[in-house]
């Protein structure tokens, strides 16, 4: 894998942490009076950068690295769902299922990327 898929996965990482963070702050909001859910959007950032014209592409299906370094995650506040009647619109039951996929999704990048360093340092041994 190149050193650009590296970036990648670390930025990844960088989001799915944020978005740990986020989903654990409207579970600990879930009873605050008129408190709205909070998200995080780095997919669609990602498919935008793909799908845009990038620089250092050596392949069709790579990202340009300055691609990859500009992305940033955005945290936004979802006001468009069903709202309890003290205001609130977090579900603790979605908050959970997020929390838990975001948990396994973030062990499958750390793997991902043990991984990678590991194929690196045996070519270096080399």
């Amino acid at each position: 894998m190149e050193m650009n898929n590296l970036a990648l996965i670390k930025k990844t990482l960088q989001a799915t942490s944020l978005r740990q963070e986020v989903i654990a702050s409207n579970i600990t909001n879930v009873n605050t009076d008129e408190y709205k859910r909070n998200q995080v959007d780095f997919e669609s950032l990602l498919h935008d950068a793909k799908r845009g014209v990038s620089l250092n592409k050596t392949q069709p299906n790579h990202f340009g690295v300055g691609n990859i370094n500009d992305l940033k995650p955005s945290v936004t506040k979802v006001t468009d769902t069903i709202v309890k009647e003290n205001g609130n619109n977090v579900d603790l039951d979605i908050e959970m299922v997020n929390l838990s996929q975001n948990a396994l999704h973030y062990q499958a990048l750390i793997s991902q990327l043990n991984s990678q360093y590991s194929r690196m340092a045996t070519v270096i041994s080399k």
